[in-house]
């Protein structure tokens, strides 16, 4: 994927849906070049063409999630990066913005990452650091594992840190996850009783999930971006949950 795909990707996992002639005049070039790029990028499954337009899908792959606010995304993970001392364990969870966190971990030696996501596994192939990947059934599309042999391999590990990714967060809900057997694994980290680190965008606040990723009690921080409505970041607080909000 060249540099002007992944900025039409970009525009339209951003907009929901854009159209041929708009993402002609975003990237310079003629509108037959840019239906060359969405016929290889449907092929791809990243996303789904129309009659002179294209429309993003509710995609797992964690490539096409990337490109989705990008630069916010990597200074999240900037930030959660220096939460992390020499010597720890920590888990990371799957999901773009962990992806992120755990490049910019990689490349320190004196500390072990768990994980069951094969994307950051392999991600880190090269990396010093120590990297543990626990089993189980292989989503393909996200590449993480999940299931009981997860959860059982998640019960036999120690690690002082977790961050997790959620899909939404709304009071009457606290957070949530879409997909039934991540949120399942994320649960049984929460249920570890460690300091539990929340990673995500300010756009999944006000959403709601049918997966709950509960108690609320077991979140300890929540790094997200300074667009967080204040009435969300106090109820948070109220909770006795640290919020850290980076600037875009």
């Amino acid at each position: 994927m060249n540099q002007r795909q992944q900025s039409i990707l970009q525009r339209i996992n951003e907009q929901g849906r854009a159209s041929v002639s708009e993402l002609a005049s975003m990237t310079g070039v003629s509108e037959v070049t840019v239906r060359q790029d969405l016929a290889l990028l449907e092929k791809r499954s990243y996303l789904k063409r129309g009659h002179g337009f294209a429309v993003a899908l509710d995609s797992d792959d964690v490539d096409s999630r990337m490109l989705v606010n990008f630069r916010l995304k990597q200074k999240l993970a900037q930030y959660a990066a220096a939460l992390v001392s020499d010597g720890d364990t920590i888990f990371i969870e799957s999901g773009s913005t962990n992806a992120l966190l755990a490049r910019y971990l990689g490349e320190r030696k004196r500390i072990t990452l768990i994980t069951v996501s094969h994307y950051i596994a392999h991600l880190l192939k090269e990396a010093p650091c120590e990297v543990i990947l626990l089993g189980g059934q292989l989503q393909k599309h996200s590449e993480t594992v999940v299931g009981p042999l997860t959860r059982l391999c998640i019960q036999q590990v120690h690690f002082s840190k977790a961050f997790i990714g959620i899909d939404g967060f709304h009071p009457e809900t606290g957070f949530t996850g879409r997909d039934m057997m991540r949120a399942d694994v994320v649960n049984a980290v929460l249920a570890k009783g460690v300091e539990n680190i929340i990673i995500t965008d300010s756009s999944k606040f006000g959403q709601i999930h049918p997966n709950p990723l509960t108690p609320l009690s077991a979140v300890s921080r929540v790094i997200t971006d300074a667009s967080l409505p204040a009435s969300q970041r106090a109820l948070l607080e109220e909770q006795g949950v640290r919020v850290d909000c980076v600037s875009e």
